[in-house]
């Protein structure tokens, strides 16, 4: 059985259609339940579904009945050993917008941990972990590290030069938006209000900054006196509309949207003094960064390619070890038959027999097995066994 991945992410779809297939956990941990043996693993920047077989169809059929449109333009599909390595890659962080960014491996784990997998993808699933704690370990590429939000931040501090004295409206009181607001605080920015559905939520976060706790209905208010709008939350649909925005504003209105699906209406950037700028932008501030993550990329990627050969040696492993059951099978089968040609012996004699026998019966298969062990990692190993199989007639009626 081999492992099966289809899935879009930042790397070939834009945000408008990322967002029609972006799922909350409960309805990812649904999607894979629906699909058996399956991991659902659905993000800001991707949605994956992972899935013990070789058949891909059902799983792309599933991610464009969600979409409600064709995806086989954006859909990528790997399988095996190829699946492997793309979820290590993701696990590492080296596959994310931001590389190196820590908060994927959690993501990772959530997704494992809310299916019900199977042997194939509890192994792969368990190897991406350590593969993620890893290469966080041996390389450097997580040491300040670089995520979503703090690249927003620094998207703002490109825009306005100094972010002193700048007031921001932060629209969403979950973790995205906490670390939005610690790095525009840390950046010299003072956050004026936190806005967020659950009031209890909005006050928990804003009492860290000394902002103001408001509902979301209370929203459109406060935004004619901020500069800085930076919305993180998870509504399916637009929580800021082009009416939200006032016309008279002590200045120009900066928008930073970070959700997946989008929370500000894209026709809010046609408004004369508004700025906008989704998840998608962020790809210039994070290539500032690369550059001096690349030698740790690089050895992140070698510890990837290493333990995605290791996989894929234990996947073809798996053709080793029945046909190995199956020769020893065959070959005392034989032996019982001839064993019964004999007739009656006495004790001595009968365990005389046996002895030689089974002797003789582990010395010819002592060889063979060791060779189908050995070739078991490598790609001739299914070639090797197959042929053991036919030689052989295993599985054969006889």
């Amino acid at each position: 059985m081999s492992l099966t991945l289809v899935g879009i992410s930042h790397h070939v779809a834009p945000v408008e259609v990322r967002e029609r297939v972006a799922l909350e956990p409960d309805d990812a941990a649904a999607v894979a339940r629906r699909l058996g043996d399956a991991v659902c693993l659905s993000t800001c920047n991707r949605t994956e579904l992972y899935l013990a077989g070789d058949s891909d169809e059902e799983a792309l059929a599933t991610l464009e009945e969600i979409a409600g449109s064709s995806l086989h333009s954006v859909a990528y599909r790997l399988h095996g050993e190829a699946a492997a390595a793309h979820l290590f890659r993701v696990s590492a962080g080296l596959d994310s917008l931001v590389p190196g960014e820590s908060e994927i491996l959690g993501q990772v784990k959530a997704a494992y941990e809310a299916a019900s997998p199977g042997p194939l993808l509890d192994k792969v699933f368990r190897q991406a972990l350590q593969v993620g704690k890893r290469v966080r370990t041996e390389t450097a590429i997580g040491e300040s590290p670089a995520s979503v939000p703090s690249a927003a931040a620094a998207l703002a501090q490109q825009v306005f030069g100094d972010l002193a004295g700048r007031r921001v409206l932060l629209v969403g009181a979950g973790r995205m938006g906490e670390l939005a607001a610690s790095n525009l605080a840390t950046r010299g920015a003072t956050i004026a209000y936190v806005a967020n559905r659950s009031l209890e939520a909005a006050e928990r976060v804003a009492a860290t900054f000394g902002a103001t706790p408001i509902g979301l209905d209370a929203m459109a208010s406060r935004l004619g006196d901020v500069d800085v709008v930076l919305s993180s939350t998870g509504a399916p649909d637009h929580v800021i509309d082009a009416q939200d925005i006032p016309t008279k504003r002590r200045n120009p209105l900066f928008l930073i949207d970070i959700a997946v699906p989008r929370d500000v209406d894209p026709s809010v950037q046609e408004l004369d003094g508004c700025f906008l700028y989704d998840i998608d932008d962020l790809e210039a501030v994070v290539a500032e960064t690369l550059t001096s993550r690349r030698r740790e990329a690089e050895q992140a990627e070698r510890l990837v390619a290493e333990e995605a050969a290791r996989f894929g040696a234990w996947q073809l492993s798996l053709d080793a070890v029945p046909v190995i059951t199956a020769l020893r099978e065959h070959a005392e089968g034989l032996r019982a038959e001839e064993l019964e040609r004999l007739g009656a012996l006495d004790p001595a004699q009968r365990e005389l027999v046996e002895r030689a026998t089974g002797q003789l019966l582990n010395k010819l298969l002592h060889l063979p097995t060791i060779r189908l062990k050995d070739a078991a990692g490598e790609p001739e190993g299914a070639l090797l066994a197959d042929s053991v199989r036919r030689l052989f007639g295993l599985g054969e009626k006889r």
